[in-house]
């Protein structure tokens, strides 16, 4: 069962399904065949970039003065939907979801023209960096400083989990321009830090549990030196910035987890189907049956969830609650879908031959990223 032909979805168009046929089509020709080779070298070449932006694949909502298709998020839903349900990781989703909405949002006109056309066309890879070694959640508590010096900011600091880390052009930097502000908040900053710039340097592709194609890095700043019209937005807004655009960070994850959970059990009913055990097939012991019904009741209240949620995002409704609790529902299904069909595999799912494993491996890490689980519950407790 494809996200397509679920029956009942309401929020894509013909339209939309149109551009997923396009979708779908080229990532089974250009990235699933690859997949193997990616995850070997940790790394999805460039050349993949550039052959999804030919096709209007990166950053579909980019406003056409800027070289982009001026589109609804939904388009950039549905290649979340097919990168998930096909396997393929690259990390499109930080690059069009994220980092450029931040461009669109609170960039200058000069660096919408500079760097929104080359983000379209895969040019430019982006990646943001909030996280450092010491610091997760509690983004207040960075350590990374932009200090003036004349007319630039002098970046200092280090960064790590930084999706896109190897790929990266164009980084966008969360740094303290004002450290001594109060409350703290007051003294974050965004920062443009182009990868060519003297001072900035990459560290290792870090070694993960899963998610093995995934560029995921460290990054180092040593007396990087930028202009001041690199500052996106207005000094000292960064952190209102981040929060301001996480119901569709949130709502993001929820897409790719939902799909994902889709396809682990997609998966799991053609294995059990074609397993023999004690003389039938795994699937017609009765366990196997309801443990299968139970997921599927579950996912089709998944997906008119997501639809729900993704047409709220649509009219521009969609709570920072809501992106939290789509977040949280989405990722716990996915893990408690993957953990069953690897179950239901036997030991053939504790091999990484077959793509269940590479899925429960790959899946661990939503519950974390995008803000923990437990910052989910946080939030949503604080609204109640």
């Amino acid at each position: 069962m494809t996200p397509d032909i679920i029956p009942g979805r309401f929020a894509y168009n013909a339209d939309h399904e149109a551009f997923r046929e396009t979708v779908r089509s080229f990532l089974q020709k250009e990235g699933v065949p690859n997949v193997g080779e990616w995850e070997k070298n940790h790394l999805v070449p460039k050349e993949f970039w550039h052959k999804a932006g030919e096709i209007g694949m990166l950053c579909p909502t980019v406003p056409e003065e800027y070289g982009g298709l001026g589109l609804d998020f939904g388009y950039n839903s549905i290649v979340n939907e097919e990168l998930a349900y096909n396997g393929v990781p690259a990390g499109f989703t930080l690059h069009s979801d994220i980092v450029c909405d931040y461009i669109v949002a609170y960039g200058s006109e000069e660096q919408k023209k500079q760097w929104l056309p080359r983000f379209v066309s895969g040019e430019t890879i982006t990646a943001i960096a909030m996280t450092e070694p010491g610091t997760g959640s509690d983004l207040q508590a960075i350590r990374t400083t932009a200090k003036k010096d004349g007319n630039h900011y002098i970046v200092n600091g280090s960064k790590t989990y930084i999706t896109n880390g190897q790929n990266a052009d164009l980084v966008l930097v969360v740094a303290k321009t004002d450290p001594d502000a109060q409350p703290a908040y007051k003294g974050m900053s965004i920062i443009l830090v182009e990868a060519d710039r003297e001072g900035f340097k990459r560290g290792r592709k870090l070694d993960k549990i899963g998610q093995d194609a995934a560029d995921t890095s460290e990054l180092f700043f040593e007396d990087v030196r930028v202009p001041m019209t690199n500052c996106l937005g207005e000094e000292g807004k960064g952190f209102i910035y981040l929060m301001s655009q996480l119901p569709q960070e949130r709502l993001s994850i929820a897409v790719g987890t939902q799909a994902s959970a889709q396809k682990a059990f997609d998966e799991t009913v053609e294995f059990t189907k074609s397993r023999k055990a004690f003389a039938g097939m795994v699937f017609d012991f009765q366990n196997t049956r309801f443990v299968l019904a139970d997921l599927a009741s579950k996912l089709q209240v998944g997906w008119a969830h997501l639809d729900w949620a993704i047409t709220r995002h649509l009219k521009g409704e969609l709570t920072p609650t809501e992106g939290a609790a789509a977040k949280l529902w989405h990722t716990e299904l996915q893990w408690e879908v993957m953990d069953k069909c690897l179950q239901l595999h036997g030991g053939a799912g504790y091999m990484n031959e077959y793509p269940i494993a590479r899925m429960w491996r790959a899946a661990r890490v939503s519950r974390i990223y995008g803000g923990t689980n437990e910052i989910m519950k946080e939030l949503i407790g604080r609204s109640l």
